[in-house]
């Protein structure tokens, strides 16, 4: 009779041991179950994370926990059935607090037999919510680290083949000047000029979108207000969209200046009203936007002006909206579209600090969003348009390629200026040494130790009041100048040479 006391004692104490560590354990919900799902026990842990006492949560039913959808799709009855089939039943998914508040929840639930006969369920819930977001972050990371070496290995392609087709442009303009002014009165003669003119502008632009995605475009950014750079485009925009849609604007009364190159930011505005332009074949409204927003991302975060198009049109399938910003990838038919706009947008807002976003649903429409950082700067007034101007004195051209040479020494002479050529920046040091040079305009890529960037330096110390202008048709050496040395963009006409010329310092 003692053992038996002292057995039943132990057995109690055993219990007792059990149920206080599983009503303090404050990190899990550990309750049980009914075979029928209603609450039969309550811990600690289940009132910290579902915000119930066991007053109010005993004797209810299980499916309380779930969203009214799981409810109604009949989920806790079926999550019964597999554990009591299966021997257990583990998932994540979303559960409701006694707030009505959502929580991401790790559940396991296990049947419990007594004699072979089922009596009820062990219920474990662990609240993983902020694990969740963690993970979520690092695989939105991972996606867009992925993104961003696939367009920085297209960027690398593209800005290659724009610089060899930049120098084979600037042979085709330059030498076109030149015909143009000895070219005999005949109206076949004069069309095919202008055709050659009308081709060579078209290339260029489409080159710059390329150096534009590339991210290796040389660009001018400066303070701008996005309103009054819309008010100034408003009429080139009402072209681009056509008589068909109708174009609606709204942008915020205090919007934050944005730091961008002027040009390349109406570009990209261009491209994204016709690109919505185009997904409304029946007509529709493209609406221009713009409003102050703070990001709090892990690769942008702080104050930025988010740029919006929307349309009202086709939208875009889910397997294609990857691939919208890629150069060349478009759905439009043959001799509709090159492909370059969207890539423009995409490397004109990276190259400017920010990012682009689309969201598109099919049959409803699509919103392209620039991001762009605030800037603190005051914009500055823009500068008024400085017509060509004859020069004189002595220009050293520094430049490898003897075709564009040749037509960069035509371009200078009929501006007035008497040229020195040399084909590398050792060899235009000698030359500075041994002849008199008012100034020097040099390429940037060349052969040998120095780039035309090296050569700019080499020359601010030996010669600091000598005018150094730089030209290029891409290099990746262009993006460390800022500002430092005036760069001309290949291919360049004679009034731009002459209007670069006529800023530097003397």
């Amino acid at each position: 009779m003692v053992k038996k006391s002292s057995q039943q004692r132990d057995l109690f104490e055993s219990e007792r041991s059990f149920r206080l560590l599983v009503e303090g354990v404050a990190d899990y919900a550990l309750y049980m179950l009914d075979p029928n799902g209603i609450i039969t026990s309550w811990n600690i842990g289940g009132e910290r994370i579902k915000g119930y006492s066991p007053q109010e949560i005993l004797g209810e039913h299980f499916s309380r926990f779930y969203t009214e959808t799981d409810r109604t799709n009949g989920k806790p009855a079926r999550a019964l059935g597999i554990a009591r089939e299966q021997g257990r039943y583990e998932e994540e998914g979303w559960r409701v607090r006694k707030d009505g508040t959502f929580f991401w929840a790790s559940v396991v639930i296990d049947p419990i037999y007594e004699d072979g006969k089922l009596v009820g369920f062990a219920k474990i819930t662990r609240d993983i919510t902020e694990r969740r977001e963690t993970q979520l972050k690092l695989e939105a990371m991972q996606t867009q680290l992925a993104e961003s070496q696939k367009f920085d290995a297209l960027g690398q392609l593209t800005g290659g083949v724009a610089h060899d087709f930049n120098n084979l442009l600037m042979i085709i303009s330059g030498s076109l000047h030149i015909l143009r002014k000895a070219a005999p009165d005949d109206s076949k003669f004069q069309r095919a000029i202008l055709a050659i003119d009308t081709a060579t502008r078209r290339g260029a632009a489409l080159t710059g979108q390329l150096l534009t995605f590339a991210r290796r475009q040389s660009v001018n950014p400066q303070p701008i207000r996005f309103g009054d750079r819309v008010e100034a485009i408003r009429e080139v925009l009402h072209a681009g969209v056509g008589s068909a849609v109708r174009l609606a604007f709204e942008i915020e009364r205090d919007l934050w200046p944005v730091k961008a190159d002027v040009s390349e930011l109406e570009t990209g505005l261009l491209n994204l009203v016709i690109n919505a332009r185009d997904a409304m074949p029946n007509g529709g409204t493209v609406t221009i936007g713009a409003h102050n927003t703070v990001l709090n991302d892990p690769l942008h975060s702080g104050e930025y002006v988010a740029i919006t198009v929307a349309d009202t049109g086709l939208g875009i399938p889910s397997d294609v909206v990857d691939k919208i910003f890629e150069p060349f990838f478009t759905t439009k038919p043959v001799g509709k579209g090159t492909g370059l706009g969207l890539s423009q947008v995409h490397g004109f807002a990276h190259q400017a600090g920010g990012t682009v976003k689309v969201a598109s649903e099919l049959g409803k429409g699509t919103t392209f969003t620039i991001l762009l950082p605030r800037e603190t700067a005051t914009a500055p007034v823009e500068a008024l348009e400085v017509g060509p101007v004859r020069g004189s004195g002595t220009v050293l051209l520094v430049e490898d390629n003897p075709d564009v040479a040749l037509v960069s020494i035509g371009l200078l002479e009929q501006l007035g200026y008497r040229v020195h050529r040399v084909s590398d920046a050792e060899s235009a040091l000698r030359e500075i040494e041994n002849t008199g040079v008012d100034l020097v305009f040099s390429d940037i890529v060349m052969p040998g130790k120095m780039d035309g960037l090296g050569l700019a330096h080499r020359l601010r110390q030996i010669r600091p009041n000598l005018p150094v202008l730089l030209a290029t048709g891409y290099s990746e050496a262009a993006a460390d100048v800022r500002g430092d040395f005036p760069i001309l963009r290949k291919p360049y006409e004679i009034h731009e040479l002459s209007e670069a010329i006529s800023k530097l310092p003397r």
